[in-house]
């Protein structure tokens, strides 16, 4: 959308602001950057104006498409190898932590669901009630996106981490030692909040020192720790889970140990370079008693002007957690119940699944660079929606290239998510918006499990062996084809932000598309001077700017 008037002059203050400071005494002038912050957040606000509002509208067409010229620029993209050639090896290694810690979390999340029939009969109760387990788990992971998500904002994504797959970590050891029902909902209610915690760190931790032309790939790749996750549970609940006397709770004895393996990688990763240099400009503006926002009132400006945003964006991942939760966490019950499937045949169904989900995860970001997020997203919605009936109702070959291509879909959109979701959020608060975003979205989504067993409930049938059973195909048909539409909806009606700068510019980092503006001119200054120049602008700015992005800007304003 393009800048009104009272923000194209905000720009023009900047313009003379910085000239000024790139070539000015040491000495700042307090009172011109304090004012200056102000008109920056005025402007920022949203504006609910008819004009505004029938524009964003328009553009939410004329936008989905990028233009030619956009389309000609980023066909390079296309081969992802120049652009992975800019990440280097403290990058490359943050890149794989978070994947790991993404990866475990949906490898708990996929022993419950894998081994819902066998808790039921350990834990004697009906597979509706172990299915609570899993809403349990989604209800309550808000509370640890809101936990975690503040001290990785305040803190460095780092630490918190590291501490939230420890406690992890001994949930996991505890899991095994389990008797009861109401031990199990307990247990399941502590997992919920601290995998809540995960996400947000995870992402900002692999995306916060991206270069702009590798993020879609490595966007796809980290989301896809939850394809490979899922896998990894596949796997074990085979190897492990069908071959030992302790079952599931074997499961979870092995995953602990592995979750140790990655605290301790957490432990040896480097924080990120855009967080220290934000950390770096607050502790000069303190040395030099320049006037500074506190993290609170921080948060606060930030909500007051991404309010709009971050309900869009629960909006939005509510929509993709039904979708996700929709077509996974029942699927091993429909291929064994409904089928009657082996557990060797299941197992290479999902694993298939779980192959076209990593697959399409990572070309589906990649190309988001390319064609947009938006316009990826709702192609895969599309494509999704017509392969829903070899997945659920075509048993044998054509369940397995449905289940395949389905996921492909399903996790292709969901590579786009980390990407979308931290170009859309305010940068100082990256770990937080998007870790809660996210939950606040699972915990919509909390009860599809449920939903879909009680509804399985109205579909009664008999299996070729003459037992009572539920046609779940049927319920799970509907529901995707209605989740698959919202999606698609709420894609197309949302913002995007293509290759937004995730540098932190202070002051005026609550207005996405004027900051990448300012970060722009400030650019369009810095390459004027010589180094030392450069380095005073750095210094005199104090708390109106941090360290300006080098990354050539080639997406939508």
């Amino acid at each position: 959308m393009s800048l009104d008037l009272e923000r194209q002059k905000t720009v023009e203050s900047v313009r003379r602001l910085t000239r000024t400071a790139t070539v000015a005494s040491v000495k700042q002038d307090e009172q011109t950057i304090k004012d200056y912050q102000n008109q920056i957040y005025s402007s920022a606000k949203p504006k609910f104006t008819k004009e505004n509002v029938k524009n964003y509208i328009i553009t939410r067409l004329t936008q989905l498409v990028p233009s030619k010229e956009i389309m000609r620029t980023n066909k390079r993209l296309i081969n992802p190898i120049p652009g992975l050639k800019q990440v280097d090896r403290r990058q490359w290694y943050n890149i794989m932590v978070a994947f790991w810690c993404w990866s475990w979390d949906a490898y708990d999340f996929f022993t419950i669901s894998l081994n819902i029939t066998q808790l039921s009969e350990d834990l004697d109760v009906s597979v509706k009630s172990i299915t609570w387990g899993i809403t349990l788990v989604l209800m309550l992971r808000s509370i640890g996106a809101f936990v975690f998500g503040y001290y990785g904002d305040r803190y460095g994504r780092k630490y918190p981490l590291a501490v939230n797959m420890f406690l992890v970590t001994l949930l996991k050891i505890g899991t095994g030692f389990i008797k009861t029902y109401k031990e199990f909902l307990a247990v399941r209610s502590l997992f919920g909040i601290l995998l809540g915690g995960v996400y947000g760190n995870a992402t900002a931790l692999a995306l916060d020192d991206c270069p702009v032309d590798a993020r879609g790939f490595v966007s796809g790749f980290v989301q896809q720790g939850y394809a490979f996750g899922y896998l990894m549970a596949v796997i074990f609940k085979r190897a492990i889970g069908d071959n030992s006397k302790y079952h599931w709770k074997a499961m979870y004895w092995f995953g602990a140990g592995v979750c140790f393996i990655i605290v301790v990688a957490i432990l040896f990763a480097p924080e990120t370079k855009a967080y220290s240099r934000q950390k770096e400009v607050e502790a000069f503006n303190r040395k030099h008693h320049i006037e500074q926002l506190t993290f609170k009132q921080k948060a606060l400006r930030a909500i007051k002007c991404y309010w709009l945003v971050i309900i869009y964006m629960i909006f939005l991942m509510s929509g993709f957690n039904f979708m996700s939760h929709g077509t996974q966490d029942l699927y091993p019950t429909l291929l064994t119940v409904r089928y009657g499937y082996s557990n060797n045949r299941s197992t290479v169904t999902n694993c298939l699944a779980n192959i076209g989900a990593f697959i399409g995860g990572i070309l589906v970001g990649n190309f988001s660079n390319i064609f947009g997020r938006r316009l990826s997203i709702m192609v895969c919605c599309i494509v999704g929606g017509a392969l829903i009936y070899p997945w659920a109702f075509c048993p044998g070959a054509g369940t397995d290239v449905g289940a395949f291509f389905l996921q492909f879909c399903v996790q292709g959109a969901w590579g786009v998510i980390p990407v979308h979701l931290s170009e859309l959020s305010p940068p100082s608060f990256r770990s937080f918006v998007v870790g809660v975003s996210y939950q606040l979205g699972n915990l919509v989504s909390s009860a599809s499990s449920t939903i879909e067993t009680t509804i399985g409930e109205r579909f009664p049938m008999e299996s070729a062996s003459g037992k009572h059973i539920y046609d779940y195909a049927k319920v799970m048909a509907i529901f995707s084809g209605a989740v698959f539409a919202f999606v698609l909806f709420a894609t197309f009606i949302g913002p995007e932000h293509m290759n937004a700068s995730f540098e932190i510019v202070q002051g005026y980092d609550d207005d996405e598309e004027l900051k990448q503006m300012l970060t722009d001119e400030i650019h369009k200054v810095d390459v004027q001077h010589n180094e030392n120049a450069e380095s005073d602008l750095e210094e005199k700015s104090g708390s109106a700017c941090s360290t300006v992005s080098d990354n050539k800007k080639t997406g939508k304003k």
